[in-house]
């Protein structure tokens, strides 16, 4: 069963426990965001919650099933006995405000994602991709909250990216660049959209990926800020960077990539664990071929989310 809730005045809100899954409203008045919650598989085991954030394009579906009807991460956090949160960004998915997307910038997508990590922390945090800036921002902003972060091939803050220029010329003859991650310029008048050969390259180009249910997947896509993504490429400088490092870096951090990936090369992301002395996971290391980006999604989910259950063990979370 599935029930909308609205936080009361003062911006608070209560989950009830009897509920297995809930949906509600958190935020900021400018942005608010749609969040699902799914209550603990088992209780009593006094587990961290945990807030997955979704990568650019996407919404928090890409936590709740694959493509290919399995169920998702958030099913496997919750069967472990945390309480899940999966929040869709401002102007994505179920959250109001798609028809606003253009003005969306990074940081004011993370001070609404905030809101629920602040709300229901301390808790860990999963971030993919274009999620990874956000995730710091957060875990920076609000350090009492954030118990841990797990970045799955997360984009880095401004400040290990390098500046590129203004300029959409300059910036194509950087496409197939993997150290400069592959950068697109989008114009700031509109919204972006991926097209399917876009989706091909970046995202469902793995071994891994069901190209089965490729049709499913590309469905979910959704148009995209553009200033979230020139601000991810740090186009004209204007990236979410990090101003005290050291405070993100005194948490567990556990960074995971895959090989196929051509927006993270290992050394670029072994940069980010080292820069925010986090552990590493190169997944081929492990045992685990053929991934691509979107790791919650490719067939091997299930045995990718064991291995962050059992990092999270290791860290006693």
């Amino acid at each position: 069963m599935e029930k909308s809730m609205s936080p009361p005045a003062g911006g608070t809100w209560m989950l009830d426990p009897c509920e297995a899954r809930t949906s509600f409203l958190s935020g900021t008045s400018s942005h608010p965001v749609h969040v699902e919650h799914l209550a603990p598989a088992v209780a009593g085991r006094g587990l961290l919650p945990v807030v997955m954030l979704h990568g650019g394009f996407h919404t928090g579906a890409s936590y709740l099933q694959t493509p290919d009807g399995r169920a998702g991460w958030a099913d496997r956090f919750a069967a472990r006995g945390h309480a899940v949160f999966v929040p869709d960004w401002p102007a994505h998915g179920r959250s109001p405000g798609v028809e606003n997307i253009v003005g969306l910038t990074t940081e004011a997508a993370a001070a609404a994602l905030a809101t629920v990590v602040e709300a229901v922390g301390p808790a860990i945090v999963i971030a993919h991709s274009a999620a990874g800036p956000i995730a710091w921002w957060i875990a920076e902003h609000h350090p009492a909250r954030v118990a841990a972060v797990i970045g799955i091939a997360p984009g880095a803050p401004a400040n290990l990216v390098r500046a590129l220029p203004d300029d959409p010329t300059r910036v194509q003859a950087l496409r197939h660049e993997r150290e400069a991650g592959c950068p697109v310029y989008s114009p700031p008048d509109r919204p972006v959209r991926a097209d399917r050969a876009f989706v091909e390259d970046f995202w469902a180009n793995s071994p891994r990926f069901p190209r089965q249910a490729l049709d499913a997947y590309v469905a979910t896509v959704v148009t995209e800020s553009p200033l979230v993504l020139n601000e991810r490429f740090n186009i004209g400088d204007k990236g979410l960077r990090l101003h005290q490092p050291s405070v993100v870096a005194r948490r567990p951090i556990l960074i995971v990539t895959g090989e196929h990936d051509p927006r993270h090369p290992r050394a670029v992301d072994q940069a980010l664990a080292a820069y925010l002395n986090a552990d590493f996971i190169w997944l081929p290391d492990v045992g685990l071929q053929g991934n691509g980006h979107m790791l919650m999604l490719e067939d091997n989910s299930h045995e990718i989310a064991d291995l962050l259950i059992r990092w999270l063990a290791s860290r006693a979370l």
